[in-house]
């Protein structure tokens, strides 16, 4: 069964950092572009952040833009979250989700479409 497993969520305090990692299993995700989602308590599922097949596009909501980066790795076939300056509303369960796609420069963070998602991995940021 084709699997995405998400990591290194925790518990940080305001202004920390978190890494969170995303790892395929039983297929490459070098077919595909992955978004970062994530979802508070109460609320609905949001696109955090995308990047494309090449890692040459990428999409940052505008509550996460200039804290948040996204990159991938297709060697390690990982795709990863550098979340810094964290802010107590960042706390969510967080998402990874990759769509098959041809084309090697594009994403989209609808949720729509997207082949495959992971588990999730929680983030808590609190004094």
């Amino acid at each position: 069964q084709l699997q995405l497993v998400e990591s290194g969520g925790g518990l940080v305090q305001p202004g920390g950092s978190l890494r969170l990692s995303c790892v395929a299993s039983r297929f490459t995700l070098h077919y595909y572009y992955i978004g970062w989602f994530r979802q508070a308590p109460g609320k609905e599922r949001e696109g955090v952040s995308c990047v494309s097949r090449s890692g040459s596009t990428t999409y940052y909501s505008d509550s996460v833009k200039g804290r948040f980066t996204i990159s991938r790795d297709n060697a390690k076939n990982t795709v990863y979250l550098q979340m810094n300056s964290l802010k107590p509303e960042d706390t969510a369960v967080y998402y990874c989700a990759a769509k098959s796609t041809t084309n090697h420069s594009m994403c989209l963070i609808s949720q729509r479409g997207y082949d495959y998602w992971g588990q999730g991995t929680q983030v808590t940021v609190s004094s």
